[in-house]
């Protein structure tokens, strides 16, 4: 395939390769996923996973934390303690509430 690229003005040049940067990435990516995808069938095959034969620990993902406190004003704003508080828990402690009056 021979594509003379002195017909095109610069803006296209850089289109273009812009397209064919996106168009390699992504090969990369769907071929490392394919890869990955037949290690681990290979790996199930043989009875093990694909994380205790790469040494890889599987990331885990964290459920979310459930809600202590609640806003007297709008119980569907709810916080669970973490974090930075929220305005309206702020606003109750600074209008004389404890935070047990808040709690669910």
């Amino acid at each position: 395939m021979h594509i003379d690229l002195n017909e095109y003005s610069l803006k296209d040049l850089k289109d273009l390769h812009q397209q064919v940067m996106r168009a390699i990435s992504t090969f990369e990516d769907r071929r490392k996923r394919e890869a990955i995808a037949a290690l681990e069938e290979k790996a199930r095959e043989m009875g093990f996973t694909f994380a205790e034969l790469s040494g890889v620990a599987p990331t885990r993902k964290r459920a979310p934390a459930t809600a202590k406190y609640a806003n007297p004003a709008d119980k569907s704003e709810t916080w669970s303690g973490r974090g930075r508080k929220p305005r309206w828990f702020d606003a109750a402690l600074k209008a004389g509430k404890q935070p047990e009056d808040l709690a669910i």
